[in-house]
């Protein structure tokens, strides 16, 4: 994905792994941009109803985004041709915006954004019900974005980083939802995708993995199936769909680990009530 000026070099201070951690000022310039892109986000989400085409919402996206001198990280990343993911239905993650897509009345329409702001990346997504949708789809969004929520409330000093991925998997599972492997979340600074990449389960339970210490910034992105998890790319080398084609869900946020616990770069209140909605 394209990015905008590196103003401010990254931090040298990394932990053994090679991960890049940040300085409480960096995180604040990454914090400028998490608010381009929920603020993007708002702006998207308002905008879905039934008719609306994935390429309107792209061109709003980028729009927002470039208001706010900011630059849309996906765009022409690896030839990605959209400044969102759009993913439709069974289209789980990746999906590419297009004029003549248009969504329609009981689908799930998840949307991923970045925005690169002076250098760094704010990378989130939300999943949105287009006009009414089943109760089952409700709930598999919903329950998707809780273990989100738990994924980051894991992200404590002294941490382990598979206990994002027990937090995510100790929320998904219960319901018997299809919850991808294969497919991570991942840290993030002056470059989209950086070291670690953050899986939603933990084989071997919370407790293993790389520490996590003050510093750390990291995309958590569970994505979860109405059905199998089993998946495949289509032919356009991006679009991520359910083989059984049934229908799926995807949340993400960036948060930072600072001194006072995780803080969510790309909520506009920080996550205070996303965190809160767990106790």
């Amino acid at each position: 994905m394209r990015s905008g000026p590196s103003a401010t070099p990254e931090v040298r201070r990394r932990t053994p792994r090679g991960v890049h951690l940040k300085t409480p000022e960096q995180v604040e310039l990454m914090r400028a941009a998490g608010l381009v892109v929920a603020r993007t986000l708002e702006r998207l989400v308002a905008a879905v109803r039934p008719g609306i085409t994935t390429g309107e919402l792209d061109a709003l996206a980028e729009q927002s985004i470039r208001d706010e001198g900011a630059v849309p990280s996906f765009l022409g990343y690896f030839g990605f041709p959209g400044s969102i993911c759009a993913s439709v239905g069974a289209e789980v993650v990746h999906g590419i915006p297009a004029p003549a897509r248009a969504v329609q009345e009981g689908q799930l329409l998840s949307i991923d954004c970045g925005a690169v702001l002076d250098g760094w990346h704010g990378d989130s997504a939300v999943t949105v019900p287009v006009g009414e949708c089943d109760a089952d789809l409700l709930a598999l969004s919903r329950v998707t974005e809780q273990a989100m929520w738990a994924g980051m409330a894991a992200v404590r000093e002294g941490g382990r980083l598979s206990d994002i991925g027990a937090a995510v998997e100790q929320v998904v599972r219960p319901h018997g939802y299809g919850l991808l492997e294969d497919y991570t979340g991942h840290g993030i600074g002056t470059s989209m995708h950086e070291p670690p990449a953050v899986p939603n389960v933990a084989p071997r339970g919370p407790g293993h993995g790389m520490a996590l210490t003050t510093g750390v910034v990291l995309a958590v992105e569970p994505m979860a199936t109405l059905g199998s998890p089993e998946v495949v790319e289509l032919d356009d080398g991006w679009t991520v769909v359910t083989r059984d084609g049934r229908q799926a869900a995807h949340w993400e946020h960036t948060v930072a680990l600072s001194a006072q616990g995780p803080y969510v770069l790309t909520a506009l209140d920080g996550g205070r009530a996303g965190f809160a909605a767990l106790a």
